[in-house]
């Protein structure tokens, strides 16, 4: 049995202080529908290496990697333990596909990490590691990390990538209704996603409406790339769409799970 991909857009990080949020209940609703799997590997936007790099920091911290949010926020803490013992399983899953991997001893979880697990798995009670992005890289190479990460999914690891569908920080706002723009763009998204149209998605900047809009710089969306590489055409894609927080930060998520 093949474990599942998911994807989640992590907003800012105050929505973990909005207990009524639609996002953090898709969240809840995600973690009581999946199994718990023996270990977690996060692809979080907010941690960038020039050379993909594995946490094996058996107690990872938890990382206040923003700044002017209030003061609760900043005593809320994440304490799972980290996932040392998958090590073997990613390095040789980098190895067979001649892709570099570093090691970092001490990495702790960023927010993109810690805010989505507070909601998805709120007992802490699963191992949980991170790897990181290279922004300088691009989609598709994001996509071949995916596709690398591919046969740990048979070794009941769930792999979550948090990043952004939308994130044009111009784009935000307090309007009522959410930018025509970051729909669109969204919406576009799905449909390349649900027809794995693998080569329009990584030209998304000029081949989706508005495609270099809604991601000024590409951080927020290479995770996506990497859960898609990671998911395969066998799997069934469902898209959650709780809200559009800030008139512009659409918070789809996605599930890639085997049919």
């Amino acid at each position: 049995m093949s474990t599942p991909v998911l994807f989640v857009s992590h907003g800012a990080p105050d929505i973990a202080l909005q207990t009524q949020a639609p996002t953090l209940v898709c969240w809840q609703q995600l973690g009581a529908y999946l199994a718990r799997p023996k270990a977690i590997l996060v692809v979080s936007a907010h941690w960038e290496t020039s050379t993909p790099t594995f946490s094996t920091a058996a107690h990872p911290q938890t990382i206040y990697d923003f700044g002017g949010f209030p003061a609760p926020l900043y005593r809320m803490t994440y304490p799972a333990e980290g996932a040392p013992e998958i090590t073997t399983l990613v390095q040789t899953a980098f190895n067979q596909a001649e892709l570099p991997l570093r090691i970092d001893p001490q990495r702790g979880l960023d927010h993109g990490a810690w805010i989505p697990l507070l909601s998805i798995f709120p007992k802490a009670d699963v191992p949980v590691a991170q790897l990181s992005i290279q922004t300088q890289a691009g989609p598709a190479w994001h996509v071949k990390l995916g596709q690398a990460l591919q046969s740990l999914r048979a070794a009941d690891i769930l792999i979550i990538a948090s990043g952004a569908v939308t994130h044009n920080f111009g784009w935000l706002s307090r309007a009522a209704k959410p930018l025509p723009a970051a729909l669109e763009f969204s919406d576009w998204l799905a449909e390349k996603l649900q027809q794995r149209a693998e080569d329009e998605l990584v030209a998304y900047r000029t081949q989706a409406p508005y495609g270099a809009a809604a991601h000024p710089t590409e951080d927020h969306i290479l995770p996506l790339f990497v859960a898609f590489g990671a998911s395969t055409a066998e799997d069934q894609l469902k898209r959650f769409t709780p809200e559009v927080t800030y008139g512009a930060l659409a918070m789809d998520a996605y599930l890639w799970e085997a049919g």
